[in-house]
């Protein structure tokens, strides 16, 4: 029993062994619990009504694909996503971005302005609801720079327009419905 010692107390490493295992199963249980971060999940969190690849008249000429249209209790928004992995250098006044991983680099165009158009293209459909857009960049994205406008991660996209009050939320939801439909009209009607 050289686990033992001769007073009856137990040897510092069997304690830290115990400790680790404590705290092995911990964090899992905790993992295990653990709200899953997908982009479906949490636009499921914040969306009353949703359309996944929307395609409507542009605002000048032309026509734009719009990854989500989302109805918040906030109004609509327009989510566009990006998924790179690595650091994303970029800000408001760059033309284009550039992205830095282990084995690659690469640029793409600053995507703001086409969200701008986004924006303004739903606008147009509809006038008296507020239309927002943001950037999404999923979880192998960091910005080691600064955060530009417009853009979040999942988490944010989350804390931004998740509703805790789903009272006050549905009285705002019944005001943006006809708004809502007039665009899902518009998606049936060319879908026909």
């Amino acid at each position: 029993m050289n686990d033992v010692l001769a007073d009856g107390l137990i040897s510092p490493w069997v304690l830290g062994l115990v400790a680790g295992l404590l705290l092995i199963i911990w964090l899992l249980v905790r993992r295990r619990r653990a709200v899953p971060r997908t982009l479906a999940s949490v636009i499921n969190d914040i969306a009353f009504a949703r359309i996944q690849g929307l395609v409507i008249p542009k605002a000048d000429e032309g026509e734009i694909q719009i990854d989500y249209l989302v109805l918040t209790a906030q109004g609509l928004l327009i989510v566009e996503v990006k998924d790179v992995v690595g650091a994303v250098f970029g800000s408001d006044k760059m033309q284009d971005w550039t992205v830095i991983g282990e084995n690659s680099r690469f640029t793409f165009s600053n995507p703001q302005p086409a969200l701008y158009d986004r924006v303004a293209a739903v606008r147009k459909i509809v006038r008296q609801v507020p239309v927002t857009g943001r950037i999404v960049f999923l979880d192998g994205a960091t910005f080691t720079k600064g955060v530009p406008n417009m853009v979040c991660s999942l988490d944010g996209l989350r804390s931004e327009f998740a509703e805790e009050d789903k009272a006050a939320a549905n009285a705002k939801i019944e005001a943006f419905k006809p708004h809502w439909e007039q665009i899902q009209a518009r998606v049936d009607q060319d879908s026909s």
